[in-house]
């Protein structure tokens, strides 16, 4: 009797054992799989905004390694979990929830576009799973809830400055507004611009619309060329702005372009050949900056990846930082608590720029880097300086 109830002791021991096993072998709700963290990347790495997406998951990539290799995150390891959503919406909501639902993660990266970033907030928002965005520069966003953050230069601010240096330094005061109707981000950010350039005495001569996928602009640049605008402002996407300047040079429509980081790519580049050439594009990073943390991490990103990185490498590198960051200061990778962390972001040191996140999670982020494309690639044009708002 006495032996069968050992025997049975050792078999209820032996089943607690299996079950504790079991139930630590499957990830948390908080996204940690034993000594892991998991941050999901969202964004394109095929189709027309590619480069936004695969430049950002570089720099997440270099930032996860670094801090890996110096000992993790509150003894974790960060694990990127990456998908391609192809810019397409719907494959934007359900990457989304199989990162939330299947993967645990504890946050997301991502999207780097606007619109992209509206359709993820909301489902962020009611997992109570932090979104940081570190590209969508358009409006509406950190609206959506306050799980939702952005770390990148905003175009409310940069299109101001930008337009200001255009008629007051370049001199050109007689615009045409090129809009892409099916795009978020330029819909608001030429709502930026015509205010701004109608503040500082300049003029919108025309305004003409394409949309995102079209190639045959012969139409609006036959109608832009007969208005004799002394700079056309393009707020689409750069595949779309290098088939529209290469429309108006054979036009021969030789006004120069002013867009927003939405054609910071060097596929516009490639696509445009010389027609966009002396064109003009804002952003916030450029490889040109003295600090000695900004060249370090130049060089990293040229040892990996044998390429000279731009604003979303830059911004895809501080985000995972700043997350980091956030963790060890709440001393927790549970969004519910370092949610609170991420809010109080005061000057952070990225290779972006310094960041402070407002009350309302938008980052406070200077200067804003004008450049323009000469003899085939970006070089910079001009360090704008932007009034910090503490």
């Amino acid at each position: 009797m006495k032996g069968k109830k050992l025997g049975g002791i050792f078999l209820i021991a032996v089943l607690l054992i299996g079950l504790i096993s079991g139930c630590s072998s499957q990830p948390s709700e908080n996204g940690s799989t034993g000594d892991t963290i998991k941050i999901g990347f969202l964004g394109a790495k095929t189709g027309n905004v590619a480069t936004y997406g695969i430049n950002t998951l570089k720099g997440m990539k270099l930032a996860a390694e670094e801090i890996n290799n110096a000992g993790g995150v509150l003894g974790k390891k960060i694990e990127i979990i990456e998908a391609d959503n192809r810019g397409d919406r719907t494959e934007i909501a359900n990457i989304m929830q199989k990162f939330i639902t299947k993967d645990k993660v504890v946050a997301v990266i991502g999207d780097p576009t606007t619109g992209g970033t509206k359709v993820a907030a909301p489902i962020a928002q009611s997992n109570q799973v932090v979104l940081l965005s570190a590209g969508a520069a358009g409006e509406g966003v950190v609206e959506i809830g306050d799980y939702i953050f952005r770390n990148t230069l905003l175009d409310s601010v940069a299109a101001p400055i930008t337009a200001k240096y255009v008629i007051e330094e370049l001199k050109w005061d007689k615009a045409a507004l090129v809009t892409s109707l099916n795009n978020d981000f330029s819909v608001g950010l030429s709502k930026i611009f015509a205010k701004a350039i109608k503040e500082l005495g300049g003029e919108i001569v025309i305004e003409e619309s394409i949309q995102d996928g079209d190639t045959d602009f012969s139409a609006q640049v036959t109608k832009i060329k007969e208005a004799n605008p002394e700079v056309i402002i393009f707020t689409g996407y750069y595949t779309e702005a290098a088939l529209f300047l290469q429309e108006a040079r054979r036009q021969g429509l030789e006004a120069k372009m002013v867009a927003g980081d939405g054609c910071l790519s060097p596929d516009l580049i490639k696509l445009g050949g010389d027609a966009v050439e002396g064109s003009f594009v804002y952003c916030g990073f450029s490889p040109d900056q003295p600090t000695a943390e900004t060249q370090k991490f130049i060089e990293a990103v040229k040892g990996k990846y044998n390429e000279e990185p731009d604003m979303f490498v830059a911004q895809g590198y501080d985000a995972v930082k700043i997350l980091a960051a956030a963790m060890e200061k709440a001393n927790s990778i549970d969004p519910k608590v370092f949610r609170d962390a991420l809010a109080q972001t005061k000057n952070f040191p990225g290779v972006s720029g310094v960041t402070t996140f407002r009350e309302n999670r938008e980052p406070i982020k200077s200067p804003v880097y004008l450049l323009t494309v000469k003899d085939g690639k970006f070089t910079l044009q001009a360090k704008l300086p932007v009034k910090l708002e503490q």
